[in-house]
């Protein structure tokens, strides 16, 4: 792969940079339940050296009842600076999984401004494979300004969503598996209906990764977007259970040179527990 400090790097250019001064890591590894991990504790036994957790749910909206939903602004700044992540800074962003939740934290980085942010290709399975050295004490931080500048036109909420389903004017791109899109898979959070937006089209997050979590090169991925029947000649909202494998989707987008993407941060989570909401069941 070819690395690119803005949107995804391998293991050796990590390792090659790891003592640059202006570098920052995270792990920003979060499981749904049935996984039966725990985030926290796993980064607390043995991290990459310097990272720092970023936690998903914490640093989000608890205003909102829905899950991790995008943080207020001053939230967001605060507990960066107090992790000692701010301007300047050349951020990494990995996970456990080998490349999930991470891509959901890139995306808030983006949001709020910071382009100088990467998810490390393979994340922790692949650093750990390769006999990678990985520390259990927390980094010595110290605190660092963070300018904010949100950037809008990269999220969309429930009103614009269902614009945008009626009018048919952007491509809406579903990340969760094909029963779960199809409303024949049972969904991990109880209460929401099965299904999809009506209009939507199905790009399975795996199917963007190799067998070992790294992400398809820009010409796979485009492969993949076109056979699932996405017109990637207009502008695009992807989606997902809860907006974070839907940002997998907005990641390889980037790698392709797509700007014109967006996240639905409600995602299924909100979609398919409002009744008044229409739903489409099926492949299609």
């Amino acid at each position: 792969m070819s690395d690119d400090p803005k949107t995804l790097v391998s293991t050796d250019w990590l390792a090659a940079h790891l003592k640059d001064p202006d570098l920052r890591i995270l792990d920003g590894s979060m499981y749904l339940a049935s996984a039966g991990r725990d985030a926290r504790a796993e980064y607390n036994a043995a991290h990459i050296p310097g990272a720092r957790f970023f936690d998903i749910d914490d640093i989000s909206d608890h205003r909102s009842e829905l899950p991790h939903m995008v943080p207020p602004v001053e939230k967001f700044m605060s507990r960066l600076r107090a992790m000692g992540v701010g301007d300047g800074h050349q951020v990494v962003v990995y996970d456990g999984s080998g490349l999930m939740s991470a891509a959901r934290v890139w995306w808030l980085f983006r949001l709020m401004g910071q382009n100088n942010v990467a998810v490390l290709d393979g994340g922790m399975p692949k650093w750990q494979a390769e006999g990678r050295d990985t520390e259990d004490m927390p980094p010595i931080v110290r605190d660092r300004h963070m300018t904010v500048r949100l950037q809008n036109h990269l999220v969309r909420d429930v009103t614009q969503v269902s614009a945008a389903a009626k009018l048919g004017d952007h491509e809406i791109v579903d990340a969760r598996s094909p029963g779960r899109f199809a409303g024949t898979e049972a969904e991990p959070r109880e209460g929401l209906r099965g299904g999809h937006i009506p209009g939507s089209r199905n790009v399975y997050y795996q199917d963007l990764l190799n067998d070992d979590a790294t992400m398809k090169d820009p010409k796979a991925t485009r492969a993949v977007f076109e056979a699932a029947g996405v017109d990637l000649r207009k502008p695009i909202i992807t989606t997902c259970g809860s907006g974070v494998t839907a940002a997998i989707l907005s990641l390889a987008l980037e790698r392709m040179g797509k700007s014109d993407y967006a996240v639905y941060d409600g995602s299924w989570s909100e979609w398919g527990a409002y009744p008044t909401l229409p739903i489409a069941t099926g492949d299609s």
